[in-house]
Protein backbone atom coordinates (compact mmCIF):
# COMPACT_ATOMS: atom_id res chain seq x y z
CA UNK A 1 0.00 0.00 0.00
CA UNK A 2 1.47 3.36 -0.97
CA UNK A 3 -1.55 5.63 -0.51
CA UNK A 4 -1.50 8.42 2.02
CA UNK A 5 -3.46 7.53 5.14
CA UNK A 6 -5.38 10.30 6.88
CA UNK A 7 -5.99 9.43 10.52
CA UNK A 8 -8.96 10.50 12.53
CA UNK A 9 -8.45 11.05 16.24
CA UNK A 10 -10.18 7.85 17.37
CA UNK A 11 -8.06 5.51 15.25
CA UNK A 12 -4.74 7.14 16.04
CA UNK A 13 -5.61 7.53 19.71
CA UNK A 14 -6.35 3.80 20.03
CA UNK A 15 -2.65 3.17 19.35
CA UNK A 16 -1.41 6.18 21.34
CA UNK A 17 -3.34 5.22 24.49
CA UNK A 18 -1.67 1.80 24.61
CA UNK A 19 1.73 3.06 23.47
CA UNK A 20 1.73 0.99 20.28
CA UNK A 21 2.00 3.67 17.61
CA UNK A 22 5.17 1.89 16.47
CA UNK A 23 2.88 -0.59 14.69
CA UNK A 24 1.57 2.24 12.52
CA UNK A 25 5.04 3.54 11.74
CA UNK A 26 6.25 0.05 10.83
CA UNK A 27 3.24 -0.72 8.61
CA UNK A 28 2.96 2.68 6.93
CA UNK A 29 6.31 4.44 6.66
CA UNK A 30 5.94 7.93 5.15
CA UNK A 31 2.21 7.37 4.60
CA UNK A 32 0.72 8.65 7.87
CA UNK A 33 -0.92 12.05 7.79
CA UNK A 34 -2.64 13.77 10.65
CA UNK A 35 -5.11 16.46 9.61
CA UNK A 36 -4.33 19.73 11.42
CA UNK A 37 -7.81 19.55 12.97
CA UNK A 38 -6.98 16.17 14.57
CA UNK A 39 -3.73 17.59 15.93
CA UNK A 40 -5.74 20.41 17.51
CA UNK A 41 -8.13 17.85 19.06
CA UNK A 42 -5.12 16.07 20.56
CA UNK A 43 -4.03 19.36 22.12
CA UNK A 44 -6.80 19.19 24.76
CA UNK A 45 -5.33 19.62 28.26
CA UNK A 46 -6.59 16.26 29.58
CA UNK A 47 -4.71 14.28 26.95
CA UNK A 48 -1.44 16.19 26.70
CA UNK A 49 0.45 12.88 27.01
CA UNK A 50 -1.08 11.78 23.70
CA UNK A 51 -0.06 15.02 22.01
CA UNK A 52 3.48 14.53 23.36
CA UNK A 53 3.59 11.11 21.66
CA UNK A 54 2.36 12.70 18.41
CA UNK A 55 4.96 15.46 18.72
CA UNK A 56 7.67 12.80 19.01
CA UNK A 57 6.38 11.13 15.84
CA UNK A 58 6.37 14.50 14.08
CA UNK A 59 9.87 15.38 15.32
CA UNK A 60 11.13 12.02 14.04
CA UNK A 61 9.39 12.64 10.69
CA UNK A 62 7.38 9.43 11.11
CA UNK A 63 4.09 11.24 10.51
CA UNK A 64 3.17 14.54 8.87
CA UNK A 65 0.53 17.18 9.43
CA UNK A 66 -1.91 17.63 6.54
CA UNK A 67 -3.35 21.09 5.94
CA UNK A 68 -6.53 22.18 4.23
CA UNK A 69 -6.25 25.59 2.59
CA UNK A 70 -9.16 28.02 2.85
CA UNK A 71 -10.81 28.79 -0.48
CA UNK A 72 -10.19 25.37 -2.03
CA UNK A 73 -12.70 22.71 -3.02
CA UNK A 74 -11.22 20.58 -0.25
CA UNK A 75 -11.94 23.30 2.29
CA UNK A 76 -15.46 23.77 0.96
CA UNK A 77 -16.15 20.05 1.50
CA UNK A 78 -14.58 20.15 4.97
CA UNK A 79 -16.73 23.14 5.88
CA UNK A 80 -19.90 21.53 4.51
CA UNK A 81 -19.29 18.35 6.51
CA UNK A 82 -18.92 20.29 9.76
CA UNK A 83 -22.21 22.18 9.31
CA UNK A 84 -25.55 20.43 9.64
CA UNK A 85 -27.89 21.04 6.76
CA UNK A 86 -30.93 19.32 5.34
CA UNK A 87 -28.54 17.40 3.08
CA UNK A 88 -26.07 16.11 5.65
CA UNK A 89 -25.50 15.33 9.31
CA UNK A 90 -22.79 17.45 10.95
CA UNK A 91 -19.64 15.52 11.88
CA UNK A 92 -16.57 16.47 13.89
CA UNK A 93 -13.78 18.59 12.44
CA UNK A 94 -11.23 15.76 12.61
CA UNK A 95 -13.47 13.33 10.78
CA UNK A 96 -14.46 15.96 8.22
CA UNK A 97 -10.83 16.88 7.59
CA UNK A 98 -9.79 13.23 7.15
CA UNK A 99 -12.66 12.68 4.70
CA UNK A 100 -11.89 15.81 2.68
CA UNK A 101 -8.16 15.02 2.54
CA UNK A 102 -8.76 11.38 1.55
CA UNK A 103 -11.22 12.43 -1.16
CA UNK A 104 -9.08 15.14 -2.75
CA UNK A 105 -5.73 13.39 -2.33
CA UNK A 106 -7.03 9.94 -3.30
CA UNK A 107 -5.96 8.55 0.05
CA UNK A 108 -7.30 6.31 2.76
CA UNK A 109 -9.26 7.39 5.82
CA UNK A 110 -8.33 5.63 9.08
CA UNK A 111 -11.26 5.88 11.46
CA UNK A 112 -13.33 3.70 13.78
CA UNK A 113 -16.23 6.13 13.84
CA UNK A 114 -18.33 4.30 11.27
CA UNK A 115 -21.60 5.77 12.57
CA UNK A 116 -20.52 9.24 11.49
CA UNK A 117 -18.51 8.49 8.36
CA UNK A 118 -20.03 5.43 6.63
CA UNK A 119 -22.37 7.56 4.53
CA UNK A 120 -19.45 9.67 3.25
CA UNK A 121 -17.22 6.67 2.62
CA UNK A 122 -19.92 5.34 0.30
CA UNK A 123 -20.85 8.72 -1.19
CA UNK A 124 -17.25 9.58 -2.12
CA UNK A 125 -16.13 5.98 -2.75
CA UNK A 126 -13.31 6.32 -0.20
CA UNK A 127 -10.87 3.67 0.89
CA UNK A 128 -11.18 3.10 4.63
CA UNK A 129 -9.41 1.19 7.41
CA UNK A 130 -10.12 0.76 11.11
CA UNK A 131 -7.96 -0.07 14.11
CA UNK A 132 -9.03 -3.69 13.67
CA UNK A 133 -7.95 -3.70 10.01
CA UNK A 134 -4.58 -2.27 10.98
CA UNK A 135 -4.02 -4.92 13.62
CA UNK A 136 -5.03 -7.64 11.14
CA UNK A 137 -2.49 -6.28 8.66
CA UNK A 138 0.18 -6.28 11.40
CA UNK A 139 -0.78 -9.87 12.22
CA UNK A 140 -0.68 -10.95 8.55
CA UNK A 141 2.80 -9.43 8.20
CA UNK A 142 3.94 -11.24 11.35
CA UNK A 143 4.58 -7.97 13.20
CA UNK A 144 2.33 -9.21 16.00
CA UNK A 145 1.05 -12.61 17.08
CA UNK A 146 -2.60 -13.33 17.80
CA UNK A 147 -1.75 -13.33 21.50
CA UNK A 148 -0.11 -9.89 21.19
CA UNK A 149 -3.09 -8.70 19.17
CA UNK A 150 -5.42 -9.82 21.95
CA UNK A 151 -3.29 -8.04 24.53
CA UNK A 152 -3.27 -4.80 22.51
CA UNK A 153 -7.02 -5.13 21.85
CA UNK A 154 -7.74 -5.66 25.54
CA UNK A 155 -5.64 -2.63 26.49
CA UNK A 156 -7.48 -0.52 23.90
CA UNK A 157 -10.86 -1.64 25.25
CA UNK A 158 -9.67 -0.80 28.78
CA UNK A 159 -9.05 2.75 27.50
CA UNK A 160 -12.66 2.81 26.24
CA UNK A 161 -11.78 2.52 22.57
CA UNK A 162 -14.73 1.23 20.52
CA UNK A 163 -13.47 -1.60 18.35
CA UNK A 164 -16.59 -3.60 17.50
CA UNK A 165 -15.46 -6.98 18.88
CA UNK A 166 -14.68 -8.35 22.32
CA UNK A 167 -11.23 -9.59 21.31
CA UNK A 168 -8.73 -9.55 18.49
CA UNK A 169 -9.34 -13.28 18.00
CA UNK A 170 -13.07 -12.62 17.55
CA UNK A 171 -12.28 -9.84 15.07
CA UNK A 172 -9.94 -12.16 13.14
CA UNK A 173 -12.69 -14.79 12.94
CA UNK A 174 -15.16 -12.20 11.67
CA UNK A 175 -12.71 -11.34 8.87
CA UNK A 176 -12.05 -15.04 8.11
CA UNK A 177 -8.32 -14.64 8.72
Amino acid sequence: MTDSIFFDNDCLSAFLWVKNESILVKLYPRQIYLPRQVYVELSAPGISHLKARVDTLLDNKQISIAEISVGTDMYNLFYKLTKQTNENQKIGAGEAAAIALAKFKDGIIASNNLKDISFYIKEFNLKHITTGDILVEAYNKNYITEKEGNSIWSAMLAKRRKLGSKSFSEYLQSKNV
